[in-house]
C-alpha cells in the first residue's frame, strides 16, 4: 500500500504584537525635575485638561517674530513703515526701477530715516546704470518721499517709512548703545527747513492718492482716444 506523502508548506513566524510604548507623563509636583525628562506630546487641549483637572488651560495667541534690517555695523535694526504708502505706491508706479529703488532706501536707512547711499552704490545694488537711477530717484523725490540732505546722504519723510530706532549690542571694547529718534522730531526739523519744497516740508498720502486719479483718468482719456481712432479707421476702410 502506497502512502501519498503531501510536502507541507514552511511555517512562518507570526511577528509578535508589538508593545505600545509608555509615553512619560507629564510632572506636576517637581518642576526642576521636569527639564531634563521628556514629556507626552500634546494633542488637544481635552486630552490634558482630563489628565490634570485642577489646572487652568489657556492658549495664546502665536508670537509673530519682529522683522530686523540689521547690518554688521548696525544689527537688530527695525523700522516702521506706512502700509499705505505701499499700497499707493504700487498703484502709482508703473515701472519697476523707482519701486526696488524705494525698497532699497528703506532697506538701508538708519535711525531717523537717513540713507547713506550714493547713486554709484544704488547703482551697483541694482544693477542699473547710473543715468537710469539718477531718473528713477528724482521720479521718487519729485512726489517728497525722499529728499536729498547733502552728496550720498538722503531723507525718509516720516509719513512713508521711518527706521525709529536701532539697537547695537556692545563688545567686550565697546559698550552697547541704543538710538532713538522720534518721529515728532523728525518732522518738526523738517518742517522748519524753509530751503525744502512745501511737499516735502508738508508731506501727505492725499499727494499720492490724487496722483493715482489724475494718472488713472491721463491713462483712461488715452484709451478711449486710441479706441476712437480705431473706430473712424474703420469706417473709413468700409466706406471704400
Amino acid at each position: 500500500m502506497e502512502s501519498s506523502l503531501v510536502p507541507s508548506e514552511p511555517q512562518r513566524r507570526r511577528p509578535a504584537p508589538k508593545r505600545a510604548q509608555r509615553r512619560p507623563e507629564l510632572l506636576r509636583d517637581n518642576e526642576i525635575q521636569a527639564w531634563s525628562k521628556p514629556t507626552r506630546p500634546v494633542e488637544d487641549l481635552d486630552s490634558v485638561a482630563s489628565r490634570y483637572p485642577d489646572r487652568h488651560l489657556s492658549l495664546s495667541s502665536k508670537r509673530k517674530p519682529m522683522e530686523f534690517y540689521d547690518t554688521p555695523e548696525r544689527p537688530k535694526a527695525f523700522s516702521m513703515d506706512s502700509l499705505e504708502f505701499f499700497f499707493l505706491i504700487a498703484q502709482y508706479f508703473r515701472e519697476a526701477l523707482p519701486l526696488r529703488l524705494i525698497l532699497l532706501m528703506i532697506a538701508c536707512q538708519k535711525a531717523g530715516g537717513q540713507i547713506r547711499l550714493t547713486q554709484e552704490e544704488m547703482s551697483t545694488v541694482l544693477d542699473v546704470q547710473r543715468a537710469k537711477i539718477n531718473e528713477a530717484l528724482g521720479e521718487v523725490m519729485s512726489h517728497g518721499i525722499v529728499f536729498k540732505v547733502r552728496r550720498g546722504v538722503y531723507q525718509f519723510n516720516p509719513p512713508y517709512s521711518y527706521r525709529v530706532a536701532e539697537f547695537i549690542p556692545g563688545t567686550e571694547l565697546v559698550e552697547a548703545e541704543y538710538v532713538q529718534v522720534d518721529q515728532d522730531k523728525t518732522i518738526a526739523k523738517i518742517r522748519k527747513d524753509e530751503s525744502l519744497p512745501d511737499l516735502v516740508r508738508f508731506p501727505s498720502l492725499e499727494h499720492m492718492r490724487e496722483a493715482i486719479e489724475e494718472l488713472r483718468k491721463k491713462r483712461a482719456e488715452e484709451r478711449a482716444a486710441r479706441r476712437l481712432a480705431r473706430a473712424q479707421r474703420q469706417e473709413e476702410g468700409s466706406a471704400q
